[in-house]
C-alpha cells in the first residue's frame, strides 16, 4: 500500500509532538540526585544579601532639595528595615568639601529622626577626593529561582520522585510578591495585647450585656451610602 505524502508528514507531525511531550533530555523527571524531603521542599523560600544605598554629589552650597528628600526615603526604608547600622562613606582624599557634606548629611538624617547611635562615618577609596558620598545600609533581598532552564523526560518516572520544576513557579511567584523578605527568614514579634478593649468585654459580659460589635443594617448602609453628595 502507497501512502500519500501528507499523510507521511502527518504522522511525523504526531512523532514530533509526541517527542516534545516526552522531553528532550534522556534523564529522569527528577534529573537524578539527592531526593527532597518531599515533592513541595524541592524548592523553597530563600533570601541574599543585599545594599540599600544612595550616592549623593557633592555641591558647594550644601545639600540640594533632592538629596534632602532622598535621604528622607532612606531613612524611612531603614526605619522599616530594622537594620542596625546606617553607614555615611566619604570619599577619601583630604577634600574639605566632602567631609563637611558627610557631616552634613549625619546631621539631616538625625534630623529626621534617627538615632545618632545608628549612624556610622565611614570613608572609601574613591575614583577622585570629591566623588560622591554614599549612605546606605544592608538588608536582605528574596531570591526568585529561575524556572524551567533545564527538563528530564517527563515519561520517565521510575524513581517516584517529583519532576526537577515541579514547585518551582509557585515558590518564584511568592518570592516576587513578598513586601518584606525578612518575614521569610522569620517571623514578626506579636504586638501586644488590647487590654483595654478585653476589659470592655469582660465588664460587659459580667453585666449580662451583648459583648459582639452592633450589626450594621441595610439601612445604615443606605444612610452612610447617600451621606457624601
Amino acid at each position: 500500500m502507497i501512502r500519500s505524502s501528507k499523510t507521511i508528514i502527518s504522522s511525523l507531525a504526531i512523532a514530533g509532538a509526541l517527542a516534545g511531550l516526552t522531553g528532550c533530555v534522556g534523564g529522569p523527571a527528577s534529573l537524578g540526585g539527592a531526593a527532597p524531603l518531599t515533592p513541595t521542599s524541592r524548592y523553597g523560600l530563600q533570601v541574599e544579601a543585599d545594599l540599600d544605598r544612595i550616592a549623593l554629589s557633592v555641591h558647594d552650597d550644601g545639600l540640594s532639595a533632592n538629596q534632602n528628600a532622598a535621604l528622607r526615603d532612606l531613612a524611612q526604608r531603614f526605619s522599616l528595615a530594622g537594620a542596625g547600622t546606617l553607614v555615611i562613606e566619604a570619599p577619601a582624599g583630604g577634600d574639605p568639601v566632602a567631609g563637611q557634606r558627610a557631616y552634613d548629611i549625619r546631621a539631616a538624617l538625625e534630623r529626621m529622626g534617627l538615632p545618632a547611635q545608628s549612624l556610622r562615618m565611614a570613608s572609601y577609596v574613591g575614583p577622585d577626593p570629591r566623588a560622591p558620598v554614599l549612605v546606605g545600609f544592608e538588608t536582605v533581598q528574596a531570591v526568585v529561582p529561575r524556572c524551567g532552564q533545564t527538563w528530564g523526560n517527563l515519561s520517565r518516572t521510575g524513581d517516584n520522585m517529583s519532576g526537577s520544576n515541579f514547585g518551582c513557579a509557585v515558590t518564584a511567584n511568592l518570592a516576587a510578591q513578598i513586601a518584606d523578605p525578612r518575614d521569610i527568614v522569620a517571623p514578626r514579634a506579636m504586638t501586644p495585647a488590647d487590654a483595654g478593649r478585653r476589659t470592655v468585654v469582660f465588664d460587659k459580659y459580667r453585666a449580662g450585656e451583648q459583648t459582639a460589635a452592633v450589626v450594621e443594617t441595610l439601612v445604615d448602609s443606605a444612610r452612610v451610602a447617600t451621606a457624601v453628595d
